[in-house]
């Protein structure tokens, strides 16, 4: 099966060569990289991105830095979490809900004033403290549901803090990549400045300017900012990490949300790289002569099922009868063009968080059969359910081609497969809201990719009972007694092997339960001129594009 060019998405793509044919050239001594990505919009860039993990990768890790970070610098090593504002932490041995962090001196925000351990607390209070005067509702959603436990920050002294979290937490250094840090003068500044009928007004006002002039700590620094159409960025001479200061003065970020679009773009030359481009176009692009780059990533394309009252995925029958009806390599050789992974769980064989599922996730189509009937359905009686889905986005790599390849794979194990397509960030909203939200749209799955790189993204957000919506992820309700028991002890559990021991026991129990239909796992597929020098793709997300050069 091939994604044909119809007549909508060759006008989208014309459009965009036409409109980025009048992108300005920079001059021939600045180096501009030109980046199409997935997104129908720029991230947010006021620290905490929303747009999935491609707001993360593009206007996180780029003009921010966390308190940890994750090692992007090897294409064959799994990334792992590594210091990054803090230079080290522990757990306090008489008291697991006490964390010390050390932080790294010597840092200053891109509008030279000092990190410390007052912007810890700033930061920390901007998503959580709802009588600060910075916080601000519209980053909780997209940072609180990706760090549940913790609680507040204290300063100790000017660079060490004390976080405390609601229970026993060894998943915290993990979950604090996802909190980036910034200026808390910069804000100030805006706030001051800011005419409103109140604080909270003042307080919105300060974040929309801030959004538009940020500043953080990363390796790159905001130069320009056109919502819906572009986001420069300028690199950091002065970064800490002098061994990631950028290679390239200039990054220049397009939105190009359909697949066509971005290809043609690349093929005319109007971008140097592209995100997730066309697979039908991946023999013309290797013809001529520009660079493909794919990995495995921690990464699950996934339907997540509603199991809230009335729900057909509440049989188990009905949800294993639907892993076992994908043909997973014909998507992989056909439709995706060998770009993907087929997924047998969140985790495959080797992985230390795999343990030993009973249930095997396979093309079987006649036991597939079997288990509708037994279930009250037949060619005669098909079961009607709805899938909510993008049009594109972040790790959602061809979403509408994909979920067309289900429904008609699905339609021989006698399901009637709905679609419900919406904007992707529409889609990634709706996720926290859940599936008894009108949000949904009356769906009973939803198509949202998750990331694998930590017990709580990979896990726990979906498969305790607590996590539910508005808390976190778990927008189908799952309410399985076994989950929760083995989510406390892996979380409460300190040693590495122990808890990599109950997180296998965690993952093998959903996989059993069938708690999601796992259909793929990415590859990160990029598309770039041969000019792009310096890319390392690593098992990650993410990608470091401090190393990146370009030739003349």
């Amino acid at each position: 099966m091939l994604i044909k060019t119809t007549a909508r998405a060759a006008l989208i793509a014309a459009l965009a060569v036409a409109a980025a044919a009048a992108w300005p050239r920079a001059a021939s001594a600045e180096t501009v990289l030109r980046i199409g990505m997935t997104a129908a919009d720029i991230p947010r860039t006021l620290g905490q991105p929303d747009q999935g993990f491609e707001g993360n990768r593009f206007t996180g890790v780029t003009m921010y830095d966390a308190l940890t970070g994750w090692d992007l610098s090897s294409a064959d090593k799994p990334s792992v979490v590594i210091p990054g504002l803090a230079t080290e932490w522990k757990v306090d041995e008489s008291d697991k809900t006490k964390w010390t962090f050390k932080l790294r001196p010597g840092v200053t925000f891109h509008d030279g004033t000092p990190f410390n351990a007052d912007a810890v607390v700033w930061n920390v209070d901007k998503v959580l403290k709802q009588d600060a005067p910075q916080f601000d509702p519209s980053q909780v959603g997209v940072t609180a549901s990706r760090m549940p436990t913790l609680a507040s920050a204290r300063k100790i002294d000017d660079m060490t803090v004390e976080l405390t979290t609601k229970e026993p937490d060894s998943f915290l250094p993990i979950n604090l990549t996802n909190l980036f840090m910034a200026s808390p003068a910069k804000w100030q500044h805006f706030y001051d400045k800011a005419e409103g009928a109140d604080a909270k007004a003042k307080s919105q006002a300060a974040w929309t300017a801030f959004a538009k002039d940020a500043a953080g700590t990363g390796p790159w620094k905001m130069a320009g900012f056109t919502p819906r159409e572009r986001l420069e960025l300028v690199k950091n001479a002065d970064y800490w990490d002098k061994t990631r200061v950028p290679k390239i003065d200039k990054m220049v970020l397009l939105p190009m949300p359909e697949a066509n679009a971005r290809t043609a773009a690349l093929l005319s030359g109007q971008v140097d790289w592209v995100e997730a481009p066309a697979p039908d176009a991946l023999p013309e692009l290797k013809q001529r002569g520009f660079k493909l780059y794919a990995n495995e990533q921690p990464h699950v394309w996934p339907w997540q099922f509603s199991r809230v009252e009335g729900s057909p995925w509440n049989d188990i029958r009905v949800r294993k009868a639907a892993n076992l009806c994908v043909d997973r390599e014909g998507l992989k050789d056909g439709l995706l063009a060998g770009l993907m992974v087929p997924a047998t769980g969140t985790f495959e064989p080797g992985h230390p968080w795999r343990g030993k599922p009973t249930f095997e996730i396979k093309y079987d189509k006649p036991a597939a059969q079997k288990l509708m009937q037994e279930a009250g359905f037949g060619p005669n009686k098909k079961l009607t359910v709805k899938i909510q889905t993008s049009a594109s986005g972040s790790g959602q790599m061809q979403p509408l081609p994909m979920n067309e390849y289900l429904q008609q794979a699905l339609a021989e194990c006698y399901f009637d497969v709905q679609l419900d397509v919406i904007e992707w960030n529409t889609l990634f909203t709706n996720w926290r809201r859940g599936a008894k939200d009108p949000s949904a749209n009356g769906s009973n799955a939803t198509n949202v990719t998750y990331a694998a790189m930590d017990p709580f993204f990979a896990l726990v957000r979906f498969l305790q009972s607590g996590m539910a919506p508005p808390v976190s992820n778990n927008w189908g309700f799952i309410n399985n007694p076994k989950f929760d028991e083995l989510v406390k002890k892996a979380r409460q559990t300190f040693d590495p092997a122990a808890r990599d021991a109950a997180l296998a026991e965690l993952h093998a129990a959903s996989v059993d339960d069938a708690a999601f239909l796992y259909v793929a796992h990415d590859v990160g597929p990029r598309a770039m001129s041969p000019k792009v020098t310096g890319v390392i793709q690593p098992k990650s997300w993410f990608i470091d594009f401090s190393p990146i050069a370009m030739q003349q």
